[in-house]
């Protein structure tokens, strides 16, 4: 592959091949499209309209149209595949690993998954079958089934001979896991150690032993965790009995890595899993008018809030000026708090045992920011309408605020976790509902009491 392909950034391929696809020169947009890496070849696809995507895609070549269904996102796999024959898809599934195939057929409608699992041979359905059998998002879901296995019990010689018998490693293999007899794990062996100890050695005295297997049934979250901790590149995945299942490796976790962020991103403004930014206007429509509702909804809130208090607004104009600083200053420090706690509990570094005690310290943060700003609010409200009254009302209502602020954004995720919700799609809307609320009825409720009582 030429390195000009790879460097090359996207936005400088979209327009040469749109250029090559208007002049209708099909060979030259074929010689781009065979320069190019699968996963390159999804960036582009990603990038083009439903049109102009459906016309590379009939130009991708069919070896490798699998690897590029596995790269681009769901949804537009899924619109890739709507348009396509049974055998065309199930041409597309061949060649690919046990555990991308186990990704790609989760992807399809039940028939041809059936189809797909009959048209295996009996070893690689089993194997992918096993790996179906556990959740997506957990370590069963993502393991790989294509191993190397050796026993104690055998010199390295043997495994010498074993490994240049079968002639490949499967990618990404940097070290061979060992077993006994029934199948369950007992350590790994690294390629360099196998190379370079005494090849009459036994592979139980080259082995590391210390190397604990992942549980099958771990969550995906966890998994990451745990690679970025330990800096493993690969890792074996054992079942509850210790039997040694598959193994994860670093490009699985870079995928779930990616996944997260995409969905965290997504989620912030309402949107989950819209991946194709090319959807049908109606499709894409839908889906972002459900959370706008939600937001109208919660919007009329805030404005009946408002309007309970209509007879002060009529006698002080100033309220209505200032009145969005304190929605706005508290909007701002609860999103900052709800964004540390839903980081947090992705990590597992945030549960039951220290809620209380974070509790505390965002409610004294939000205290002490208060108390500054609410300071500054005061002076310019002062010099602003010359009163001293409105600027001690904004102050008081200003640190009140701040102060359910912080608590909210403490509390909210935690609440729809056991409502199980996911705080980053939910945890926005509900937050500034209260603080904007909160805020109108600090305000304009103080004002009331010592403005015009």
């Amino acid at each position: 592959m030429p390195d000009s392909a790879t460097q090359e950034p996207t936005d400088e391929r979209l327009q040469r091949l749109s250029d090559v696809l208007e002049s209708g020169t099909v060979q030259q947009a074929l010689r781009i499209l065979n320069a190019l890496h699968p996963a390159e070849i999804a960036d582009l696809l990603e990038s083009l309209p439903p049109r102009q995507r459906a016309l590379v895609w009939e130009l991708v070549d069919g070896e490798i149209g699998g690897q590029v269904l596995l790269e681009v996102g769901e949804e537009v796999r899924n619109s890739l595949i709507s348009d396509m024959q049974a055998d065309e898809i199930l041409a597309a599934a061949e060649g690919l690993d046990v555990d991308d195939l186990a990704d790609f057929l989760q992807s399809l409608p039940d028939t041809l998954l059936q189809e797909t699992l009959q048209g295996m041979d009996k070893q690689n359905r089993a194997r992918l079958e096993e790996i179906l059998s556990y959740p997506e998002d957990s370590a069963g879901g993502l393991m790989d089934t294509n191993l190397v296995t050796v026993r104690a019990d055998v010199p390295l010689d043997a495994v010498h001979r074993y490994l240049r018998m079968k002639g490949e490693l499967p990618e990404h293999t940097n070290q061979l896991f060992v077993v006994d007899r029934y199948g369950n794990y007992q350590g790994v062996i690294s390629l360099h150690r196998l190379l370079t100890q005494d090849p009459d050695a036994l592979v139980a005295d080259t082995m590391d032993s210390t190397i604990s297997a992942i549980n099958a049934n771990m969550g995906s979250n966890d998994v990451v965790r745990l690679f970025e901790d330990l800096d493993l590149v690969t890792a074996p995945v054992v079942d509850d009995r210790n039997r040694l299942l598959g193994r994860i490796t670093v490009d699985d976790v870079v995928d779930v890595i990616r996944d997260e962020a995409e969905h965290s991103v997504l989620s912030m403004a309402g949107l989950s899993e819209e991946r194709d930014i090319f959807a049908p206007v109606v499709q894409s429509g839908r889906r972002r008018g459900v959370w706008l509702g939600v937001n109208l909804a919660t919007a009329f809130l805030a404005s009946w809030v408002i309007g309970r208090f209509t007879a002060t607004l009529d006698q002080i104009v100033a309220l209505a000026v200032l009145m969005p600083i304190v929605a706005s200053m508290g909007g701002i420090a609860g999103s900052q708090t709800l964004t540390l706690v839903i980081r947090g509990q992705a990590l597992g570094q945030v549960g039951r045992t220290n809620i209380r005690w974070l509790l505390n310290r965002e409610l004294a943060v939000a205290l002490l920011n208060g108390l500054v700003w609410s300071l500054v609010v005061a002076a310019i409200a002062v010099l602003w309408f010359h009163d001293y009254a409105i600027g001690a009302v904004i102050a008081a209502a200003l640190i009140i605020n701040l102060l359910c602020a912080a608590a909210a954004g403490v509390v909210i995720p935690f609440v729809l976790r056991q409502l199980d919700v996911d705080p980053a799609l939910a945890g926005g809307v509900i937050l500034t509902t209260i603080t904007d609320v909160i805020g109108f009825v600090a305000f304009l409720g103080l004002a009331t009491r010592f403005l015009l009582g």
